[in-house]
């Protein structure tokens, strides 16, 4: 039976997120805007993830400007963006008040697929955001956070699948952020999801090993709905499968995906001229574009590699990381399986780092691996040992409910801390994930006379509403 396959191009996010650390502009964006949203493809991912972060602290940009500006130019494509459950765009839990009204202006701006994710895989970090997002009006696709281990086996990701389901998710994203996934092993998780799970089911996975083409096509001949890929300029290496290939790939066969390769020349020519620019900027770090089979052996993303290898150097300890890569599973095991994406994969790396520099495993233990073995995160995929945790957090109470019902309404309290920077209503949010980035932000804004978006201010008569 002929079914067409939906494309998901992700260039405007996690292409250059994978690529050069998030750094393309909008005015980079903008000449390619209206021909991709020509093209055909089903959803433009474009924000979230770490784009937010990065507009405001290294390109000084307002990232609520860029979603307006690329919804205007793409009104017949769906913006599509990466929303970390209750940590949202930040690095720790977020009151339910600021989450709802960050999904609200989200929407309010242009988004029209939220695609919410949990480090942890915990459903209730989820489900206040997957409400949020429905009721205004926004797709809450949810994403299944893949790792591998003796826990994650089929039923495990069948199990939470039925659980997403339960909690009125949309459709499901399998999310191989570490390019984990095998070919086969794609297939048998689609078939086991699809046969148990009644809602569409995207495939999202990286280069990083050389399989993602491989996994893609038996993951579509398993029954996966929506696909991610990236323009070929920014496809491979730690970014995603290229997008023409793809289409070729299906092209004329029942899986279709309806998009002509002509449309997609010019596209490819326009990211072409902006990966040279990029690779003689330094930027694109040939690196980035090989192909690394160990991560396959080392259950690793790629960043945090390259991370632990960082904190590494800082100790003079460069010669420790094979030890330290054999320490990361350990530690995994022992704080209950927790799949190694942002935050988790920076908590049990540098714990991992500190047990083998100090000799002594859990000699000394970081705040956040504390928090994370207590329960602030979230419940692990596996119970964590009484014992083990009794040894790492002390006297502290552990948390067995859902995080965020432990923290108070803050978005009044966010909004009376800034009232003299508050130009448009969603600042309130950007201060209050990133909230020195987003002072120095608003100031360089308001001393350059620049509006929200983006335009020239008489800055002898700017009125500052408070």
């Amino acid at each position: 039976m002929a079914k067409q396959i939906k494309i998901t191009e992700t260039a405007l996010r996690d292409a250059h997120q994978s690529l050069i650390a998030t750094r393309m502009t909008l005015e980079q964006m903008l000449p390619i805007l209206d021909k991709m949203d020509k093209a055909g493809f089903y959803s433009l991912e474009c924000w979230g993830g770490a784009t937010f972060d990065s507009c405001l602290r290294f390109l000084n940009e307002d990232p609520w400007h860029r979603l307006r500006t690329i919804k205007d130019h793409c009104k017949n494509t769906k913006l599509q963006m990466l929303f970390r459950g209750q940590n949202m765009l930040g690095y720790r839990h977020y009151a339910d008040d600021v989450l709802e009204y960050f999904v609200q202006r989200s929407v309010a701006n242009g988004i029209d697929i939220i695609r919410i994710f949990d480090a942890l895989n915990d459903i209730k970090n989820l489900q206040t955001a997957i409400k949020a997002a429905k009721k205004e009006g926004a797709h809450a696709q949810v994403a299944i956070s893949y790792t591998t281990g003796p826990v994650f086996t089929d039923e495990y990701y069948v199990e939470y699948a039925k659980r997403i389901a339960d909690a009125g998710a949309d459709s499901i994203c399998i999310k191989d952020m570490a390019a984990l996934l095998t070919p086969y092993a794609t297939e048998s998780l689609v078939k086991a999801i699809k046969a148990e799970v009644d809602l569409p089911l995207q495939l999202h996975t990286h280069y990083t090993s050389g399989l993602a083409s491989m996994c893609l096509l038996k993951g579509v001949e398993a029954g996966v709905d929506m696909i991610d890929t990236a323009i070929s300029p920014l496809a491979l290496g730690t970014s995603h499968a290229p997008t023409e290939s793809m289409v070729a790939a299906l092209m004329g066969s029942q899986y279709d995906t309806g998009i002509k390769l002509e449309e997609l020349t010019d596209i490819r020519d326009y990211f072409m001229t902006l990966r040279a620019k990029y690779m003689k900027e330094g930027l694109l770090d040939q690196k980035m574009l090989a192909t690394d089979a160990n991560a396959l052996i080392y259950q690793v993303p790629g960043g945090m590699l390259s991370n632990l290898l960082s904190q590494l150097k800082q100790a003079g300890k460069e010669d420790k990381l094979n030890e330290v890569l054999a320490e990361v599973p350990r530690v995994r095991e022992d704080s209950g399986y927790p799949p190694l994406v942002t935050p988790t994969s920076q908590i049990v790396g540098t714990q991992a780092v500190f047990n083998i520099i100090t000799g002594e495993r859990y000699k000394m233990c970081t705040k956040e691996f504390k928090d994370m073995v207590a329960g602030k995160y979230g419940t692990t995929p596996m119970p964590i040992d009484p014992e083990f945790r009794k040894k790492i957090i002390g006297d502290m109470e552990p948390v067995d409910c859902r995080p965020a019902d432990l923290l108070e309404p803050e978005l009044e309290k966010l909004r009376a801390e800034i009232p003299q920077w508050i130009e448009q209503e969603e600042d309130v949010l950007s201060y209050g994930m990133f909230q020195k980035v987003a002072l120095d932000f608003f100031e360089k804004r308001r001393n350059a006379g620049v509006g929200i978006n983006g335009e020239k201010l008489d800055k002898e008569n700017m009125i500052h509403p408070v």
